[in-house]
Formats: C-alpha cells, structure tokens, sequence
C-alpha cells in the first residue's frame, strides 16, 4: 500500500459506499474503530480498510444481514485470517479498479511534482 492512512472520502470512492454509511457501520460492528485525529476526522489505517472490505462483501457481495454478519467477525479465526489476506485479495474487481485508479493518480501526481 502506498499510504499509511486514508480518509472517510477515500475509503467510500474505493468501496463505493457512501461516508454515511461507513459511519453506519463503525456503530454497527465494534470491530470497524478508524482512529480520528485532533480535528475529529477519521484516519483510516489498512487494518481499518480491509475491515470495511470485509463488511461490504458480507453485506453487498454475500447477501449476509448486519447480525449475520456482525456474528461472522466476532469469529476471531475468521476475521484474523481475512485480515492477513494482502488488501488485493480482499477487493472484488469493481473495488480493485478503483483502489488501481487511486494509485495511478497519485503517481501521475507525483510525476507532475517534478
């Protein structure tokens, strides 16, 4: 991954869920806590990531409802094992071409830097 932390924003354009509903989901399911720095916003961290990666394939991809769901990452060999998976693995295409587009724009931003 290229960068330590990500913003709300970040993370919904790569899940392409909207902010409120990452919200939803840090009260939903304890195991989603991205940390917030002095200004209140939060910084999502790769752990923090995949978790909502995870949340959104149980809920999207597999058709699970949040209690199901919130029972499957209480597991903790199930989530520890998903959680050791690298973020790729995680993402279905859609999720994947995103998350592809971000880095390339960074980099031609980076480029242009110079």
């Amino acid at each position: 991954m290229g960068k330590v932390y990500y913003s709300i924003s970040e993370v919904a354009e790569l899940l392409g869920v909207r902010q409120s509903t990452l919200r939803y989901w840090e009260q939903e399911f304890p195991v989603l806590r991205p940390k917030k720095n002095r200004a209140g916003n939060r910084a999502y961290r790769e752990k923090d990531l995949k978790t909502a990666l995870i949340i959104k394939r149980l809920l999207h991809d597999e058709g699970h409802t949040i209690d199901e769901a919130r029972k499957l990452l209480r597991d903790n060999k199930f989530l520890k094992g998903l959680l050791e998976r690298p973020l790729e693995e995680l993402m279905v295409p859609s999720d994947l071409l995103s998350y592809i587009r971000r880095e390339l724009e960074g980099l031609l931003e980076w480029v242009r830097s110079w």
